[in-house]
């Protein structure tokens, strides 16, 4: 069998070889299914020609032939790919799992080519069930996790999970009770986008805590919307709120309604509310492109309470510059955690501040340890500063010996 691959895949280039025997061809191929993929990856390494000198190869071939198990005959495929001279090593991505394959390499030069050479051993490229490289998220993983779930139980059997105070929540309350006094409305945008961004939903979480604090007060207020869906899900929040607070007679669905998708369309609409009716307080919460400074400068110079929270970075400066509070990014989406008081949510909270502080502490001790190693030269606080970022941080799994060293050899015997 190996005869007749060998003749397989020599035989395209034998006239050639034959003519041009000054370029010498490559040794010691070798090939390994690649570790941690689908089946889909071998790697094929060799020694440089002799030739390999003074520009006399140009370019390494890979050629490949597969097994047919059917007929037990091999199935010439050519060349699959070419790497630069000095090149050792070329890893096949087109290969097809529990399929068997002859690999061979030629060297190109300005001379001609080389005869083939062939690699040792055949290869079957499968595909592994646990991928190595990936061990340590896996336990990091498990870790978040874990703590997830204790801090979860540990809210729900009564213990307190202490929440830092965010201020732009906690003027809500000041917020619609001077609008009460003033006798004016309390606004409220949802932002721009559908009730299928996160964002949007978000802020009908603050929506609802807006308008419970409205129904107590016997604030009006006032929600309009640039999507249909959302007027929907706003209306159905507010009545929730309104119920909730003993005020069912107070809801008014007219003053939650649809504008336009139309993005400046809507902004000109609620603009042209704001400087109508001149709202006590303002509160931005979703989603917003170009509109945000139209609407916070607007609302701005009618001297209302504004409240914003968006997780755009690029609208922020706006919202900060223009506001009196503003939920940046993080502390938009715990809102709901922080106004809800639901154990799940918030010992989900806590238990992702835990996975940021994991991941922060690794930065900085790689950082550290990287400062370090380039100060002093030392040796062991290099392999613990590349321990993290190959192994922890990248894809060379738990321990130091699993890093794969494509192209070298052990020495030892």
């Amino acid at each position: 069998m190996r005869t007749l691959m060998i003749a397989t895949l020599t035989a395209c280039c034998a006239c050639v070889a034959q003519v041009h025997a000054q370029v010498a061809p490559p040794t010691n191929v070798k090939t390994a299914d690649a570790p941690n993929d689908v089946g889909n990856q071998v790697i094929v390494t060799w020694e440089t020609s002799p030739d390999d000198v003074d520009g006399g190869v140009t370019s390494y071939v890979v050629v490949r032939s597969k097994v047919d198990t059917d007929e037990s005959t091999p199935i010439d495929e050519g060349a699959i790919g070419d790497v630069p001279y000095g090149v050792t090593t070329f890893i096949d991505e087109n290969a097809t799992a529990g399929t068997t394959y002859w690999y061979g390499v030629r060297a190109t030069g300005s001379a001609g080519e080389s005869a083939i050479a062939q690699a040792e051993e055949s290869v079957t490229p499968t595909m592994e069930m646990i991928n190595a490289g990936k061990i340590w998220f896996l336990i990091i993983m498990v870790t978040i996790s874990g703590v997830v779930i204790l801090y979860v139980y540990h809210a729900k059997r009564g213990g307190n999970i202490s929440v830092r105070k965010i201020a732009g929540l906690e003027a809500v309350s000041e917020a619609v009770g001077r609008a009460t006094e003033m006798g004016r409305e309390v606004l409220f945008v949802p932002g721009i986008l559908d009730i299928n961004d996160i964002q949007t939903v978000a802020g009908i979480t603050v929506l609802s805590n807006v308008a419970k604090t409205a129904a107590e007060y016997d604030a009006r207020l006032e929600v309009p919307t640039a999507r249909s869906l959302v007027m929907t899900t706003a209306r159905e929040t507010v009545q929730a709120a309104y119920l909730g607070a003993g005020r069912p007679d107070a809801y008014d669905e007219n003053r939650i309604y649809y504008l336009t998708d139309e993005q400046f369309g809507y902004t000109a609409g609620v603009q042209g509310k704001m400087v109508r009716d001149k709202p006590a307080a303002c509160f931005y919460m979703g989603a917003f492109y170009a509109e945000s400074l139209i609407l916070a400068e607007t609302g701005n110079s009618i001297g209302a309470i504004q409240v914003a929270g968006t997780a755009m970075p690029s609208q922020l400066p706006f919202f900060v510059a223009a506001c009196d509070y503003t939920l940046i990014g993080e502390e938009f989406f715990a809102a709901s955690a922080y106004l809800s008081d639901d154990p799940e949510q918030l010992g989900s909270l806590k238990g992702q501040d835990v996975g940021k502080v994991i991941a922060a502490g690794l930065l900085v001790l790689g950082c550290l340890l990287a400062t370090l190693g380039a100060m002093t030269g030392s040796s062991g606080i290099d392999a613990a500063s590349s321990y993290i970022k190959d192994n922890i941080l990248g894809k060379a799994g738990v321990m130091p010996a699993m890093v794969l060293h494509i192209g070298q050899e052990d020495d030892t015997e």
